[in-house]
């Protein structure tokens, strides 16, 4: 680890000065957090909020069980996907009628990527990150090889070179912001304007930074984007994803998956497919109402939040972990991963460890939750809306105690389970 300038009994009292000055402090009481643990996982899964209990418990006793079917007229249950995309929208800087909600990452991606290559015909490349998590690669070569596309694996930093060969060609580039593995934070206002300025078409993945920091889509000028609803957004296992069409590209939008409920005239039961006007023609089957009611009211953990404020606090939260790794973990084998450039950190915490999953597994069981990616990251996800620099503190010195006393060594700890 690099040195750091601070000693250790120097650590509790600036997380308790951080603490004492976060204007955020408050909300962590919007979530109902274990006693006792410390949740670093928000990226993978964020906390349950306390909105959401009652508001499953009245979509299923009184929603459905009382008012039955007429809820999709009475509770506006048919009006879901774009009123949730819609609150979803103003999360990711998109002005109303441009974000739907419903399905999974997987499926929104899918589509978009599909409906990319027919906004651009003529172009045969698909460019995306080698880096990018394997839905995105997987689901691009299988677009791919439905339109009969060509897909270029690019880093991030590699696309100004690979634009100004071959820009022409390129229909879409599909990337994270936001390295899911490392936390690297890019330049979205850099990467859509150079593919943009190609020819083709921008889209995003904002799995890893939708609710984690400010987001532009409108003010960039991003053509796409998708992302889930279970990570920093705490909709819940599973919960929904988004996408992101911008207002000028949707009267052209063919999405290669097309269902009832995205037709013009749903329940006119037209053997012939008319999409609807404006985002709505990406709506697909019939919703998962329960999943995207959980999702409305987690979305409500953001209510008044400014979202300069919430990636002010999650840099700290970043940058005071990173300072006490190198402060307590000096010489047990730790490399940190993620970017010290504030400018370049998404809102997770990334050290490199050969024994990293058995590592996560015994801080788990000490009631510190991260996770790791193969082959030896362990990952501790910020969500700045809960969590506090003395979480930081306890997480970190936790992980110092556990290497020290080599707890993780034990047989069990080793074993691997199906989820990591």
């Amino acid at each position: 680890m690099t040195p750091a300038p601070f000693a250790h009994d120097a650590l509790p009292a600036r997380a308790a000065a951080l603490d004492a000055a976060d204007p955020l402090a408050a909300l962590r009481e919007r979530f109902l957090l274990p006693k006792g643990v410390v949740y670093l996982d928000g990226n993978s899964l964020g906390a349950l909020p306390a909105a959401v209990p009652p508001v499953l418990a009245d979509a299923v006793e009184r929603q459905w069980g009382t008012d039955l079917i007429r809820s999709w007229n009475d509770n506006s249950w048919w009006q879901a996907p774009l009123r949730v995309g819609d609150a979803i929208g103003r999360l990711i800087g998109a002005a109303p009628g441009q974000t739907l909600a419903g399905d999974s990452t997987s499926v929104q991606l899918f589509n978009a990527l599909g409906a990319a290559a027919r906004l651009r015909p003529g172009r045969p490349l698909l460019l995306t990150d080698p880096a990018h998590f394997p839905t995105d690669q997987y689901v691009a070569d299988a677009v791919a090889r439905l339109f009969g596309l060509q897909v270029l694996r690019v880093p991030a930093g590699d696309l100004p070179r690979l634009l100004a060969a071959e820009g022409d060609r390129v229909a879409v580039a599909g990337y994270s912001p936001v390295d899911y593995r490392t936390g690297e934070l890019y330049d979205m206002a850099a990467v859509t304007g150079a593919v943009q300025r190609a020819g083709g078409l921008m889209l995003w993945d904002l799995c890893h930074a939708a609710g984690a920091l400010p987001l532009r889509l409108d003010e960039l000028g991003v053509d796409l984007a998708v992302g889930c609803g279970y990570k920093y957004l705490s909709g819940g296992p599973g919960a929904p994803a988004f996408l992101y069409v911008a207002t000028r590209h949707q009267a052209a939008f063919d999405q290669p998956l097309t269902g009832w409920n995205g037709h013009a005239e749903p329940f006119g039961l037209s053997g012939g497919y008319t999409p609807a006007p404006g985002v709505g023609r990406a709506r697909i089957g019939t919703p998962p109402i329960l999943s995207l009611l959980a999702l409305e009211a987690a979305l409500t953990a953001f209510d008044g939040v400014d979202m300069a404020r919430l990636r002010a606090k999650s840099l700290s939260l970043t940058g005071f972990f990173l300072d006490c790794a190198d402060t307590l973990l000096a010489g047990l084998g730790f490399t940190a991963v993620t970017p010290r450039a504030p400018h370049r950190r998404g809102s997770q915490a990334v050290l490199r460890h050969p024994d990293a999953y058995a590592l996560v597994r015994a801080l788990a069981e000490q009631e510190v939750i991260g996770d790791m990616r193969a082959p030896d990251l362990l990952r501790f996800g910020v969500n700045a809306l809960y969590l506090s620099h003395q979480d930081v503190l306890v997480a970190v010195r936790t992980l110092r105690e556990v290497v020290l006393d080599g707890s993780h060594r034990q047989p069990r700890f080793q074993q691997r389970e199906t989820v990591t």
